[in-house]
């Protein structure tokens, strides 16, 4: 009888019954690994075999056994134990729970492939979802996949869809100076320092509310900014830190809204260290929704003479723009906005730019006006004497 197993300097090749080959060997840990198919030859199961010894020598090995665990597993793990704000725990929960696992959750890590990545993305955009919420999603699960490598799950990210992490959205408008004050003051005294606050120090709506009476330092001029309020879908409010590391930082307030909150903080804030400096007419930290009605949001907004659409954050996005066009660099603007990446500050960076090509343009301007002209002059300017 025809030997069916034969021994190899790596690994063994076994006949079976059917006839197809089987492929295993011993892993690091001294326990086997099979093949996840079998083999038509011999030939195949050994080349198979030789593929494996080479990633081991390389060092590029991974265990076929940590890759079988589901992405839904996984992907709620990684979500559960990393460092997250409250709000953007409860958003990667909600892309993962609606976007994600009912599509590539069964499958095995090992087995999420590129082309089952693309087919996904596809899937979700022909059922209609937003490009947002496909981008964001695709965004996570990039994230979790690197993870998974990390631990050594698998060896390369299956996320390689160019372009796939970002979404066309539409400019967010600026108000102008003269708008933010308008608005301002049709919103009313309680919250007045709030507007102008958010569009000339560019904090955020959360880190706003958490400032107590103790972060604001007029005489130096400084905001710190070491908490964050996250309202989560069902209006709890939590207290955390900021949305990033970055976010933890200290803001230089602009001279014209040093008085502004000085006279804010005597009408508005209790004298206690902790005492918080915006709240609502009964001290408790406003919620969103209930803000907008109460100040009549949407209306009021059209009697400044801002356009429909436009949010609170927006806000921030004027106050970023006033600062990139004050001369602030690209790693001042990061600072400032409590971004630990330069994507976004370069954003208010090509604002920068445009302003220093209007300089430009001006001074062009001045030249050629005041440039001497081949008409202007003389006649003798430039003549050959002839001796005459």
């Amino acid at each position: 009888m025809a030997n069916r197993r034969s021994r190899r300097q790596f690994g063994w090749v076994r006949k079976l019954p059917s006839g197809r080959f089987q492929a295993s060997y011993l892993a690091p840990d001294g326990g086997r690994r099979y093949a996840p198919e079998t083999f038509k030859t011999r030939g195949d199961a050994a080349a198979w075999l030789t593929l494996r010894e080479s990633e081991m020598l390389r060092g590029e090995w991974v265990d076929p056994e940590l890759g079988r665990i589901t992405l839904a597993t996984f992907g709620s793990r990684w979500i559960e134990e990393h460092r997250l704000s409250d709000r953007t725990r409860e958003l990667y929960e909600m892309l993962f729970r609606l976007h994600i696992s009912p599509f590539l959750g069964g499958r095995q890590l090992a087995r999420v492939s590129p082309d089952s990545v693309r087919a996904w993305r596809n899937q979700l955009l022909n059922d209609g979802r937003s490009a947002d919420a496909a981008a964001k999603s695709y965004r996570l699960l990039r994230a979790i996949m690197n993870t998974a490598i990390d631990d050594g799950r698998i060896r390369r990210n299956p996320c390689r869809i160019k372009g796939a992490d970002k979404a066309h959205t539409p400019e967010r408008p600026v108000a102008t100076i003269a708008q933010v004050y308008t608005l301002a003051e049709l919103i009313g005294d309680r919250f007045r320092v709030f507007i102008l606050a958010a569009a000339f120090t560019g904090l955020r709506w959360g880190e706003l509310l958490a400032l107590r009476r103790m972060d604001v330092n007029l005489d130096a001029r400084t905001i710190n900014v070491t908490r964050s309020v996250n309202e989560l879908s069902r209006g709890r409010l939590v207290v955390g830190p900021p949305k990033s590391a970055a976010g933890a930082r200290t803001v230089t307030i602009p001279g014209v809204l040093v008085d502004e909150l000085r006279r804010h903080q005597a009408e508005f804030v209790g004298t206690e260290p902790w005492a918080l400096v915006f709240t609502g007419s009964k001290g408790a930290t406003p919620r969103r929704s209930t803000w907008r009605q109460t100040v009549q949001w949407s209306a009021t907004i059209k009697e400044a003479g801002l356009p429909e659409g436009f949010h609170f954050h927006d806000l921030r996005h004027t106050g970023n723009h006033l600062a990139s066009q004050s001369g602030a660099s690209t790693r001042e603007l990061m600072h400032r906005m409590g971004h630990a990446s330069m994507r976004a500050a370069l954003v208010y960076q090509h604002a920068t730019d445009e302003r220093a090509r209007q300089i430009a343009d001006r001074l062009s301007e001045v030249v050629e006006r005041e440039k001497p002209r081949d008409d202007d002059s003389d006649g003798e300017a430039g003549a050959v004497d002839t001796g005459g």
